[in-house]
């Protein structure tokens, strides 16, 4: 299967969220206030946090774990959210300009433990590889915690 899709094609997947676009964060009230349908936390295991200039990359990393947050998008507002958060993080299928991809990814929610699979922007490989070459980690993963 390839990871960038979801498990049903067409099936809407809600986003794993770990920086701007958590709750209290820049980006939530812009994006997300009103057009989701639950927030809650989850983790993303087998990803590290790196720093951004004012927002995170998450990379992926055997071993690593980010904290965020588990976006369930009302449906009425899911194709206009989709669209507008893929402009937000500069993402176009297939660009190797992308500083993000967005792809499908399993997460846990922190209350219950079950497995979501989710939309979450990761690094972008050329991003990746600069960030694991000469990037700041954000230490134990949560970017609502960086200082």
């Amino acid at each position: 299967m390839d990871p960038r899709e979801p498990r049903k094609p067409g099936t809407p997947l809600p986003f794993f969220v770990y920086g701007t676009l958590r709750p209290g964060e820049a980006n939530h009230d812009l994006f997300l206030r009103g057009r989701t349908a639950a927030e809650e936390p989850a983790r993303l295991l087998g990803a590290v946090l790196y720093e951004g200039p004012g927002y995170p990359f998450a990379v992926e990393e055997p071993g690593g774990m980010v904290s965020g947050e588990l976006v369930t998008v009302l449906p009425e507002s899911y194709e206009g959210l989709l669209a507008e958060l893929d402009r937000l993080e500069e993402y176009t299928p297939g660009d190797p300009r992308n500083l993000y991809e967005r792809v499908a990814r399993d997460v846990v929610r922190d209350i219950g433990g079950t497995v979501v699979r989710t939309w979450v922007y990761l690094a972008a490989p050329r991003t990746a590889a600069r960030l694991r070459a000469h990037g700041t980690r954000v230490e134990g993963g949560d970017w609502a915690r960086r200082h």
